[in-house]
């Protein structure tokens, strides 16, 4: 894998995303000579981060650099992307990389018509835009995205993933609206799932419910990575159709925000269960009636 040349970075813009990589970037030997950022916290991060690096408008920090690093929420990067086009902030030969896992690089369209490089690079991880995500760059894979048939391309943005201390994966630019939702899928609603099993918890007088699911998920996790559909358990992937009616019936008088989510994630595992031949046929049937039907006894 070809190492890139010392590239001067500009970093639009030094949000949590943004400072860090450009701080890793930095510590890869490249230097970060601008970035963007308007709001109090960004000025803050930028600071901490990125010490004595100027802050300038986007398109006076695009035209500054050779690697343009575009840090952006994924509803703004098309606009910013035309609008620096249009400001002639960029160039030939230039590196235009963005970081959002929603889009590949049709999105850079504006940069590459100019003869810019584009690139997409993900990295899969929570931000906090501190110190500490350099080190959990180490642990983390990155999303890479390069022009179909551009293996130069690809090679730049495995080689500047390898650089910032992150596994580079190969996403074709097809996959990446797929590829995008499965990580959203996963990690938002995670988060979504076992608040509301907290919650349930504290409200029904269970004290330290964090400390009591941590154990159990934690497991369920690392079980489900290493074995998939064969670490199931539980009523669902048992077929104990009265212990699931009789969560539905608590669900509905109880929390009935959350049993409508709970009906339709049961459905799921049924589905899986089956598919890995752990529920029979017969079992899944009354389960999924019982599901479908909201009874309380099948």
């Amino acid at each position: 894998m070809t190492r890139p040349a010392r590239l001067a970075v500009g970093v639009v813009s030094a949000g949590r995303v943004g400072s860090v990589l450009g701080a890793a970037l930095a510590r890869a030997g490249h230097t970060v000579v601008a970035a963007s950022g308007v709001s109090e916290a960004s000025v803050r991060r930028a600071e901490r981060m990125l010490p004595g690096v100027p802050l300038l408008p986007p398109d006076e920090v695009a035209r500054r650099a050779d690697l343009v690093l575009l840090a952006l929420p994924d509803d703004t990067l098309a606009p910013m992307t035309a609008g620096l086009a249009k400001a002639g902030a960029f160039r030939a030969g230039q590196i235009v990389v963005h970081t959002s896992g929603a889009h590949g690089v049709s999105v850079l369209a504006p940069a590459t018509e100019l003869g810019a490089l584009p690139l997409a690079l993900h990295p899969v991880m929570t931000f906090a835009g501190r110190s500490e995500d350099l080190e959990r760059m180490a642990s983390c894979s990155v999303g890479v995205t390069a022009a179909e048939g551009d293996e130069a391309g690809w090679n730049v943005g495995e080689a500047l993933t390898v650089e910032m201390g992150a596994e580079p994966v190969r996403i074709p630019e097809a996959a990446r609206p797929r590829y995008h939702a499965a990580l959203a899928h996963g990690a938002n609603h995670l988060v979504t799932l076992v608040a509301d099993c907290a919650e349930l918890l504290r409200e029904g007088g269970v004290a330290n419910a964090e400390r009591l699911l941590a154990p159990l998920l934690s497991a369920a996790l690392d079980n489900v990575l290493r074995h998939g559909d064969r670490a199931l358990t539980g009523p669902v992937a048992r077929g104990d159709t009265g212990t699931v009616a009789t969560h539905l019936r608590v669900l509905a008088e109880q929390a009935p925000d959350v049993a409508p989510t709970y009906a339709t994630l049961a459905r799921r595992t049924v589905a899986r269960a089956t598919g890995a031949g752990l529920l029979g046929a017969g079992a899944a049937a009354e389960i999924t009636e019982l599901l479908d039907n909201g009874r309380e006894n099948p």
